[in-house]
């Protein structure tokens, strides 16, 4: 990987293109985000930087998080991540990164957490189709059979079930970058990102040439 960010996405408008097509976006709030930590291959075993991400009260932190983020020199921050990087040598402890790494054009695989729905039903949670909804039938929104009597005497697993749905990590790969507003670091992305609006993001170079 070459460039990451952790972001927050703000939610989703819609742009024109110089053709008058209407390009959906969603709006992320990408860094700027301070490198704490380098991680290289003699020590570590590879290469990696570890960012923060919002500030955060340091009264309010604990010690330890407080220690690690004042080599820094940047206060203590509310998310850290860590992203591989080919050339650690790059980045220097305290440096910002903003959005300017990233230009309209690029690709990028986006990584959230999806919006919780829940306990869910089949009909909903894997698209079940449902018994008739006549009169008598006693079979309408139920899974129906499950398994075998006899044999095997049990449910197999990863069965298509009724439980949670949602909140769940998603990656969405190959989402392009519409525009860049590197004055309030910002990126238009074209497409739906998961999570829900103040979600945390992670933005990578996409691992897809194509």
């Amino acid at each position: 990987m070459k460039k990451g960010l952790i972001a927050k996405k703000l939610g989703m408008t819609q742009i024109f293109a110089d053709d008058g097509r209407r390009i959906p976006v969603t709006v992320v709030e990408a860094g700027p985000c301070v490198v704490l930590q380098k991680k290289t291959i003699e020590t570590d075993g590879y290469n990696a930087i570890q960012v923060g991400f919002l500030a955060k009260d340091a009264d309010k932190s604990g010690r330890a998080l407080v220690g690690h983020c004042k080599s820094a020199g940047q206060g203590v921050f509310a998310y850290i991540r860590e992203f591989r990087v080919e050339d650690v040598d790059r980045y220097t402890i305290g440096d910002s990164i903003t959005a300017e790494i990233f230009a309209p054009g690029d690709y990028v695989d986006v990584t959230g957490t999806s919006i919780g729905k829940g306990f869910q039903g089949v009909i909903k949670r894997w698209g079940f189709r449902g018994g008739r909804s006549s009169h008598g039938s006693c079979f309408h929104r139920a899974p129906g059979s499950i398994g075998s009597s006899a044999w095997p005497s049990r449910v197999f697993k990863n069965k298509k079930m009724p439980g949670q749905l949602g909140n769940e990590r998603v990656t969405v790969q190959r989402l392009q970058v519409v525009r860049v507003d590197t004055a309030d670091n910002l990126l238009l992305i074209r497409g739906a990102i998961p999570g829900a609006k103040n979600g945390i993001l992670l933005l990578k170079d996409s691992v897809k040439a194509r």
